[in-house]
């Protein structure tokens, strides 16, 4: 939550705008000064807004704001490096949401490691209306992570996050290892 910064001041000042004759007021000159204090961290913000908005460089309460706003899960136990990736790259991440090369780099982003997704290409439809679908290719996903300390990677929110990234049709399989 943003508040007041003790000590911040404004390039500003209310007091400097007011007719003279308000300026050689003492207790008009201090009223305005408790203003300058309440406004200064608000015009901070705004000369600073960009970085506020870069993923890279916001403070971390914003981080979470901005994660939101993209539609991104950010898992608390992320280091903060990987969290600000992964918001960076939210954006480009939804643009190939769902493809094998999505779903690889959504895993790669997420986790810091390399993945490998391998799709099987079958698909099944019939001819008549209701009736039996032929073939046994049921579409299938096999999802392979490899990182550092598999431990570190949340497996629950991983597959959580690759069931609500890939078609809802296809079946998958998620599996993280260790580097050997």
């Amino acid at each position: 939550m943003r508040g007041t910064v003790e000590g911040l001041g404004t390039p500003y000042p209310l007091g400097s705008l007011l007719p003279a004759v308000y300026q050689e007021d003492e207790f008009a000159m201090r009223l305005t000064s408790s203003f300058d204090e309440l406004l200064a961290p608000i015009i901070s913000t705004l000369d600073c807004l960009e970085a506020y908005v870069d993923p890279l460089l916001a403070p971390l309460d914003f981080l979470e704001w901005l994660a939101g706003w993209v539609g991104i899960a950010v898992d608390p136990h992320w280091p903060v490096d990987r969290a600000r990736i992964a918001v960076a790259h939210a954006v480009q991440l939804y643009r190939i949401r769902g493809t094998t090369a999505g779903l690889r780099a959504y895993a790669e982003v997420l986790t810091g490691g390399q993945a490998e997704v391998v799709d099987n290409g079958g698909a099944d439809w019939s001819v008549t209306p209701g009736g039996e679908l032929p073939g046994e290719d049921t579409p299938r996903l096999a999802i392979r992570v490899t990182v550092d300390d598999p431990d570190s990677v949340s497996f629950g929110l991983l597959d959580a996050l690759m069931a609500a990234a890939k078609p809802a049709h296809v079946v998958h399989r998620l599996e993280v290892v260790g580097r050997s």
